[in-house]
């Protein structure tokens, strides 16, 4: 798998900011409630950054071997899934909850009540934890190349080699 484009994650971040700025304008001319999270929603993040942490840490531990026990494969797939997961779906609520901030910094001197714009700034806040755990332990998740691998080719040249017989895996630096 490939490692997650940062470009990629900013210019999402960027497109949902503007969703959400103009989602908030909408809503406050048809006189409706601002779409930000509750700030319950900071709980379920936090449950998921703390499970893709452990999850990541006991990947990077088996990889820098302290652990003498084989890693289960599938823990490690879902791991790196999770891990992404997490960092797309950061992406989604930063820029969501920062489209709504600059909206709200607009009105901030004709309104008394600040609630709703620190509530999208802890929100913002919190994606843009998911969006660093999630790249982070996609990091941990790399396997660092064999020793064989710079001497057979495959990935200075990017030549790969057909399989011999079939049912064989058809490359290995993939």
């Amino acid at each position: 798998m490939k490692l997650t484009n940062p470009l990629l994650l900013l210019a999402i971040g960027v497109v949902v900011a503007v969703a959400g700025w103009l989602a908030t304008v909408l809503t406050g001319r048809y006189s409706l409630a601002t779409p930000v999270l509750p700030l319950t929603g900071l709980v379920t993040m936090g449950v998921i950054v703390v499970l893709t942490l452990v999850l990541g840490i006991r990947v990077l531990r088996w990889r820098n071997g302290k652990k003498k026990k084989i890693l289960n494969p599938i823990l490690a797939a879902w791991t790196l899934v999770l891990a992404q997961a997490c960092a797309y779906t950061g992406t989604v609520l930063l820029g969501w909850h920062a489209g709504i901030v600059v909206e709200q910094l607009r009105l901030w001197n004709l309104r008394s009540n600040q609630d709703l714009t620190w509530q999208a700034l802890a929100m913002a806040g919190g994606g843009l934890i998911m969006v660093i755990v999630g790249l982070v332990v996609e990091r941990f998740c790399r396997i660092p190349p064999e020793d064989g691998d710079a001497d057979s080719g495959h990935g200075a040249q990017g030549k790969r080699n057909k399989p011999s017989a079939e049912g064989e895996y058809a490359y290995r630096s993939d």
